[in-house]
Formats: C-alpha cells, sequence, structure tokens
C-alpha cells in the first residue's frame, strides 16, 4: 500500500487591517486643530474672496453695488426725522445772530448727516465776539445753536482807533465812537489789551476819581499811567500798581493834592513820590522862593 500523502490547506487572502500610506498622513492631518481650523475656515473664506474678486472684476458689476449703496443711503438719510428744517439761535444779539446766519449758508432743509457741527461750531467760535458756542440737533428738525458772547470790560485805543475787549483781552468788535460806551473805561498804547484784568481793577480802586478819570495809558509795555482831566497824571510802578494810585487817592484827600496845578504825580519810587508842576506852577515856585531869599531885592 502506498502511503498517503496530506493535502496542503487553501490559503484565505484576509485585506492587511493597516491602512495605506496615504490615508494614514490624511487621518493625521484631520487630527491637526490647525489643518481643521483651515478646512472649516480658511477654505470657505478663500473661496468667498476669489468670487468676489472675480464678480467685482467687472465695472459693470462694481457700479451696480454702489449705486444700490447710494440709493439705501439716501432713502434713510432723508427720512423725514432725519431732516433738518430751520436754524435757532440764542444767547446772541441781533448783529451776532446776522453774522453766524452769514458764515453758515444753510440751504434748508438738510439732511442732518449732511451738518458737520463741529466744523459749524468753529466757524461760530472764530468770531471776535463769540465765547463759546453749542451746537444740537433738536427734536422738530431745528438746528438749535447757543451763543455765549463776550462781555465788554474796556475800549483800547490804538493808532486811533477803538476795540471793545472783554476780561481777558479779547477782541470783541471794533467802536465807532467813545460816546457810544460811557461806562466802559479807555485804555491806550501798545500791549495793553495784554493786562486789562489789571486795568480793570485800577478803574475799580481809582473810584473817587471816577468824575475825572479819563482812562489809562500804559507806557512802554511795562506800566501803567492814570490819565485824568487838566492833563494830570499818575505815573504808576511796574508792581504794585494797585496799591500805589490808593496811596495816591490818599494823599489827594489828605491835602487836596490834585487840585493844585500839578502836572503828574510820579509813583514809581514807592518811598519817594514826587510832584511835576506844570509851568505857571513852576514859575510861581521860583518867584516865592526868590522872595524868602531876598534875590529879587
Amino acid at each position: 500500500m502506498q502511503p498517503m500523502t496530506e493535502t496542503p490547506a487553501p490559503q484565505v487572502h484576509r485585506p492587511d487591517p493597516a491602512p495605506s500610506r496615504l490615508k494614514y498622513r490624511i487621518e493625521r492631518l484631520m487630527l491637526t486643530p490647525l489643518f481643521r481650523l483651515a478646512l472649516r475656515v480658511g477654505l470657505p473664506a478663500l473661496i468667498g474672496f476669489g468670487a468676489t474678486s472675480w464678480y467685482f472684476s467687472y465695472e459693470d458689476h462694481r457700479t451696480a453695488v454702489l449705486d444700490a449703496i447710494a440709493g439705501i443711503r439716501n432713502q434713510i438719510e432723508t427720512r423725514p426725522e432725519f431732516m433738518v428744517n430751520l436754524m435757532a439761535i440764542d444767547g446772541a444779539s441781533p448783529g451776532v445772530s446776522e453774522d453766524i446766519r452769514e458764515i453758515l449758508p444753510i440751504d434748508f432743509p438738510v439732511s442732518s448727516f449732511d451738518l458737520d457741527l463741529g466744523l459749524m461750531q468753529g466757524a461760530i467760535v472764530g468770531l471776535d465776539a463769540v465765547e463759546s458756542a453749542r451746537l444740537r440737533i433738536r427734536q422738530g428738525g431745528v438746528l438749535q445753536i447757543d451763543v455765549t458772547e463776550r462781555v465788554p470790560v474796556a475800549l483800547w485805543r490804538l493808532r486811533g482807533e477803538l476795540e471793545l475787549l472783554d476780561d481777558s483781552g479779547a477782541r470783541v468788535r471794533p467802536a465807532m465812537a467813545r460816546s457810544d460806551y460811557p461806562e466802559l473805561p479807555v485804555i491806550a498804547g501798545k500791549g495793553a489789551d495784554d493786562f486789562v484784568a489789571e486795568a480793570v481793577e485800577l478803574v475799580q480802586a481809582a473810584a473817587p476819581l471816577a468824575g475825572r478819570l479819563r482812562g489809562l495809558e500804559r507806557i512802554g509795555e511795562r506800566r501803567w499811567d492814570v490819565v485824568l482831566d487838566r492833563g494830570q497824571r499818575l505815573m504808576l510802578p511796574e508792581t504794585g500798581a494797585v496799591r500805589a494810585l490808593e496811596r495816591a487817592i490818599a494823599m489827594d484827600q489828605a491835602v487836596d493834592m490834585l487840585s493844585r496845578d500839578i502836572a503828574a504825580v510820579d509813583l514809581r519810587l514807592p518811598r519817594r513820590p514826587t510832584l511835576r508842576l506844570n509851568g505857571e506852577a513852576i514859575g510861581e515856585y521860583w518867584r516865592i522862593k526868590a522872595m524868602e531869599t531876598g534875590e529879587n531885592q
């Protein structure tokens, strides 16, 4: 008998469970947070940017979009609740109100979106007579302008012209005549506008001489002279001018000094005030002096 031979078992081909190299790399990329973010956000954004760029590369498309935006904006801005129909000015004198309306030539009705309130405020404050201004759109389509005017406290005479000044020395407006403002003191001289507050203080201190006071003159841009009627002057020092003026007034009240034939009282040296006599008074003084010494005998 021949020995029995074993028949080999058939081979079974099972798929390899390990992924391919490409699939493995893709799966590894999908596990990366940055790659997933790029797929979810970056790729759609890139596609959208490309599509938008392609669309707007045509002139007709750009024009159509801009016209549509302008039309929508115009519809919104011209709605009745956004329209301004008139202007109201409070706190300003008639002349200043006319100046404001002249520098703001607004053609009503106008949309509030077309009004640059900041630029308009700057133009109003640029007027000499205006200290401050506040602008707002009031309910009912009213452009409300609240104005604070400068208050003139002195008349400044320079090179034959008169200017009204406020307490800070800012110009308010020109003055046509001194008689139009009899209640305001007159100051003169170059640089006087920089010391208006001091001038007002001096005028207040000179209240006992109010009937004779003609004004103040700035001398050499350093100090003041108080000008009285009959051409008399009180020459004040650079510092302590108010105190020196008060001393001069006390001297006048004590000995009736300013009623005499005196041209000026020099107070620039506080410890040694000097009197300057007029020409006739000087001649009379020397005549009396000669009589006392016997020189005319």
